[in-house]
């Protein structure tokens, strides 16, 4: 059965990008018994020092948080998936603290023309992207997206990245409000009101594109070939 780890990049409990992450799981769970779930912001890891140990040691040389036992897990997994809201054009503090000690998975070299990234290790694994955002145009996720194109295509060639985005999304829970509900709260985001039928089926259609995402993945993975 395939391995998913799954980190929710969100400071809110049952928000937009937990929707997003339940329905991604609740596919994926109908093919594996292997899901985890963590919570980015409240997990016990300290930030990356830029010291470049891990390119002697291979590993990161950070002490006293849980990254060794963190890291092992997104080693053996076979899905990885964060989920974040877009705060400023990127993911929230707490899943960039997590990004950043990915470093460690990595070997730099200075050359003249620029940075050599040669992984520890050469990963073969689904990469998933689910986004949330308050604006209606979904290049404010960009540069999230430039970011994990890098990452992906320097941990391995075979590596893939799957991104949904869900835009429009300035309340907590909005994804799922019915459409009374969006009527009655898009005047207040000085939102015209005849966008809620139209907003609540394109909200369905992403949540179903989670499920069927997360059913898909999990089904067949990019380890074992499609």
């Amino acid at each position: 059965m395939k391995r998913i780890l799954a980190f929710n990049g969100s400071p809110r409990q049952n928000g937009n990008t937990s929707h997003l992450l339940k329905k991604f799981l609740n596919g994926a769970n109908e093919h594996t018994q292997y899901t985890e779930q963590i919570e980015t912001h409240n997990l016990n890891i300290e930030f990356c020092r830029g010291c470049l140990r891990c390119n002697l040691l291979g590993r990161c040389s950070v002490q006293g948080d849980r990254w060794p036992e963190i890291s092992q897990k997104i080693s053996e997994a076979d899905v990885l998936v964060f989920a974040s809201p877009i705060y400023f054009h990127h993911v929230t503090a707490q899943l960039k603290k997590l990004l950043d000690r990915f470093r460690s998975f990595i070997r730099v070299e200075l050359t003249e023309s620029g940075l050599n990234h040669i992984p520890h290790k050469v990963w073969n694994k689904d990469f998933v992207l689910l986004l949330s955002m308050g604006s209606s145009d979904d290049a404010d996720a960009l540069p999230v997206i430039d970011l994990f194109h890098f990452l992906t295509s320097t941990l391995g060639e075979q590596n893939n990245l799957h991104v949904v985005k869900a835009t429009r999304l300035a309340v907590s829970n909005q994804i799922v409000k019915s459409v009374e509900e969006l009527e009655k709260i898009y005047p207040k985001l000085n939102l015209p009101a005849e966008f809620s039928q139209q907003d609540y089926a394109n909200n369905q259609d992403i949540l179903e594109q989670c499920y069927q995402l997360g059913w898909e993945l999990a089904r067949t993975s990019q380890r074992y070939g499609r």
